[in-house]
């Protein structure tokens, strides 16, 4: 049996005001992504597993006090979107969303006009965007690790943490990025995957 949305209420047990956010998000997907390719068809099926359960399960490791948080290669707003919902439930954070397909930040744009969100999509490249230290760093499906580190090495502070969502080749990504960076790393197992798992990376440095 597929997914569900109540699968998806049982196991973030949010609250229903953020439970509607994330309909209101799924339904403007359905909608733009007659018009553009923002998702494959078949992903878009898989919403509440695939998408937003795979975002949300960042969520519980946002940092309390965590006041900004950037997402690299935002998409369709995973997992970007889910922390901005995040920010917008607890009262507290303001998302940047990098993504330098213009359609796509038009829909994210769009995403957080509609749900009011603490949000601002940006259709810069990552490279181009000004350095700035942030509380929190977010990506998924962006870049193989050793590159996904440089780009988000201008928005690292000394108490940044990354939160990277990979599949199965993040031992292959972790031993690679290791030749020219060096890391803490929690592997996380992912709540969506079972092949994938979350990084939470810390004290991130080129050697």
């Amino acid at each position: 049996m597929a997914y569900s949305f109540e699968d998806f209420a049982r196991d973030s047990d949010v609250s229903r005001e953020t439970l509607a956010d994330y309909q209101s998000w799924q339904s403007l997907l359905f909608k733009w992504n007659r018009k553009i390719n923002l998702v494959s068809p078949t992903a878009l099926d898989d919403f509440w597993c695939r998408h937003a359960l795979d975002s949300w399960q960042v969520w519980p490791h946002i940092p309390a006090y965590a006041k900004n948080i950037i997402d690299l290669g935002s998409g369709a707003g995973f997992p970007g979107i889910a922390m901005a919902i995040g920010c917008k439930a607890r009262g507290l954070g303001q998302v940047t969303l990098v993504e330098s397909a213009g359609k796509k930040t038009s829909f994210l744009r769009s995403v957080i006009r509609e749900l009011d969100l603490p949000a601002t999509a940006s259709s810069e490249r990552a490279e181009a965007l000004p350095s700035k230290p942030h509380d929190v760093i977010t990506a998924r499906a962006f870049a193989p690790l050793p590159r996904l580190f440089s780009y988000a090495q201008p928005f690292w502070g000394e108490s940044t943490i990354g939160l990277f969502l990979k599949g199965e080749a993040a031992e292959q990504e972790l031993t690679e990025a290791s030749k020219k960076w060096t890391y803490n790393v929690e592997k996380v197992p992912s709540l969506s995957d079972g092949a994938g798992c979350l990084l939470k990376i810390t004290e991130l440095k080129p050697r």
